[in-house]
């Protein structure tokens, strides 16, 4: 197992020559962390590199809302952003993108969701065999983490700790720096590698001992907290567990992606239109367009794009058409024209038809 689309930030470490005849350097203890871009793990990143250990930090990025540049990424902040921060010398972030593996493990997690489609345990452990792979290939000493005893009540118990422990093949080696002292010593605290009376013991979901220790490191951005990954959210869950309901091939990231824009209503088990909410959405949806799909908007009134995916019959496309003029300008209780087209297919055809009542479309929408 390699890292995916691995890439380095541009911070680099030099080490100022030895005095005198020419000697190997001691040995540098190495850390592969789990850097997410909020206040915890970056806490934990520099409490460990204070101490002189390198810490090479892994940034993870998924279809998920864990994307660099996007508002509400990674826990709610731009990873970049959290690269170019990082300037202590003992420090190096890399980013990488879990792709189809991750989507594939959301649809079927083996340790369940949490309160909506948030596979936090699978997901740490995922992230955590990468960066076992990792700390492999440096020849490193331990993997570390940003997570607080008791923050989270589905993978953030002492239990959980070690459940993941167990699952990635680390127990012992895997260090959480801001909770070390209500925890078993790591074998990087027993061997000396780590000053076990340097760590912390933080516990619960208060952040004022995390805000006391950015105060001491100086820390000129704090971060917010934020409601995490997108599969913490529930409307969006909503949307994805309706997908993995009626969706019997593969899902990939383009799927994903979709969910994110328009208004999603549910016409049959084989049949959901996506409606734009404005104009960039409706440019938007033009582009998440397959051979196949159906395209529709009104031709006689102002109103919104939507985009068909699946196999209407011939009254699934005109409860699709009766939607399209819902949300656009055309009088509810006349009919009007609605152009429809399938992508990739010269032919096209008009439906006339009238706005579907309001409480017919409510119980459709996802």
């Amino acid at each position: 197992m390699s890292l995916p689309h691995e890439s380095d930030s541009p911070i680099s470490t030099s080490l100022s020559p030895a005095a005198g005849p020419p000697a190997a350097p001691p040995r540098r203890a190495q850390a592969v962390a789990l850097l997410s871009g909020g206040l915890d793990s970056i806490l934990a990143v520099r409490l460990i590199a204070e101490q002189g250990i390198h810490v090479n930090a892994l940034t993870f990025m998924t279809h998920f809302g864990c994307s660099a540049g996007i508002e509400g990424s990674s826990c709610g902040h731009d990873p970049r952003k959290v690269a170019e921060g990082m300037t202590n010398p003992n420090i190096t972030v890399r980013l990488c993108h879990l792709g189809q593996e991750y989507i594939d493990m959301v649809r079927n997690p083996k340790h369940g969701w949490g309160k909506n489609m948030n596979p936090c345990v699978d997901c740490r452990i995922m992230m955590l065999n990468y960066a076992k792979e990792y700390l492999r290939e440096i020849g490193g000493d331990f993997l570390m983490t940003g997570e607080v005893l008791g923050q989270r009540p589905m993978s953030q118990r002492l239990d959980a700790f070690r459940m993941v422990d167990r699952a990635v093949g680390m127990v012992g080696r895997i260090l959480r720096p801001l909770s070390a002292k209500l925890l078993q010593p790591t074998l990087a605290e027993q061997e000396g590698i780590v000053d076990r009376e340097k760590l912390c013991d933080i516990h619960g979901r208060s952040r004022r001992p995390q805000l006391e220790l950015a105060k001491r490191f100086a820390l000129k951005e704090i971060p917010q907290p934020a409601g995490g990954c997108l599969l913490t959210d529930p409307r969006f869950s909503e949307k994805l567990r309706d997908l993995f309901d009626h969706e019997t091939g593969a899902i990939v990231g383009d799927d994903i992606h979709l969910l994110k824009i328009g208004r999603h209503i549910r016409l049959g088990a084989a049949w959901k239109l996506v409606v734009g909410r404005d104009q960039g959405e409706n440019e938007r949806l033009e582009g998440f367009a397959r051979p196949g799909d159906v395209w529709m908007e009104a031709i006689d009134h102002v109103g919104p794009c939507a985009l068909g995916r699946g196999t209407p019959d011939e009254e699934g496309l005109i409860t699709a058409a009766r939607v399209v003029l819902r949300y656009g300008k055309a009088p509810k209780d006349q009919p009007a024209r609605v152009l429809v087209r399938r992508v990739g297919a010269e032919e096209h055809s008009v439906l006339t038809v009238t706005a579907i009542e309001q409480e017919t479309l409510e119980a459709m929408r996802v």
